[in-house]
């Protein structure tokens, strides 16, 4: 991941504030749905960079991210003053292994996010891995207010495509919202509220779950899961369940 590629912002959309999505378009190698990018800028004579997964699926372009901007943070104040035409550093090589490519087909796969981690679903959403793998997929995007719910076009086709094949379930923390779960991912588990509402269970004969998000979330989940005999997924040692970190 040490080779730097120029790219210019071709798109910018702010969300809420703090809440950004950023197109980019530069000579990055083919990638796998689920995999990242880093995205760097030259501050006070360092490249500095972090990595951010790809929100476009891989037979699209230009590559696309979603972050939060961390006003005290080295990277992300700058990156989202950019504006299209402004040059950045990118990768030219994506990275990561949350993927499906190693993944067992089963019954239904559940794809659970908190905040901007919803963006590396969106891209596993239109590739044909997971419509090939699984019967039923079901995506949980947990915030902790309305406002911070994004991509509801992206979303909706997603769901007027696959029709009855895929339930989107937003799970908000911090107010009531209509069409809403309300309460943490965590709590939804273990109250057995998620799954209710949902109409399927999450267990090793028939599920596999994706985690990516707050950290808290994933070592919480990771623990439910595995008292209900849930595994973690190993390239080669499959598992039920699949873990991507974000902090």
């Amino acid at each position: 991941m040490s080779d730097w590629v120029k790219a210019k912002v071709t798109g910018k959309h702010a969300w809420t504030d703090g809440l950004y999505s950023m197109q980019f378009e530069g000579p990055v190698a083919d990638f796998k749905a689920g995999q990242y990018i880093k995205v760097a800028l030259d501050i006070e004579g360092d490249r500095v960079g972090r990595p951010y997964s790809l929100v476009n699926p891989p037979q699209e372009r230009p590559v696309e991210i979603y972050f939060n901007e961390v006003p005290e943070g080295p990277l992300t104040p700058r990156l989202s003053d950019l504006n299209p035409g402004d040059e950045v550093w990118l990768s030219e090589k994506p990275g990561g292994i949350f993927t499906l490519e190693t993944v067992e087909s089963a019954e239904t796969l559940w794809l659970l996010a908190t905040g901007t981690a919803l963006g590396v679903y969106l891209s596993i959403l239109r590739s044909p891995e997971p419509w090939d793998l699984f019967r039923r997929v079901v995506l949980v995007h947990g915030v902790r207010q309305a406002t911070d719910l994004s991509y509801g076009e992206t979303l909706a086709a997603i769901a007027q495509r696959h029709g009855d094949r895929f339930r989107f379930v937003p799970a908000v923390s911090r107010e009531s919202v209509p069409g809403a779960l309300s309460g943490r991912i965590t709590d939804l588990l273990t109250a057995g509220s998620l799954e209710a509402h949902v109409g399927a269970t999450i267990d090793p004969r028939s599920s596999h779950v994706m985690l990516c998000g707050n950290s808290a979330m994933i070592k919480d989940v990771k623990v439910i899961l595995e008292e209900r005999g849930l595994a973690r997924h190993k390239r080669h040692a499959p598992g039920q369940y699949t873990t991507e970190q974000y902090h």
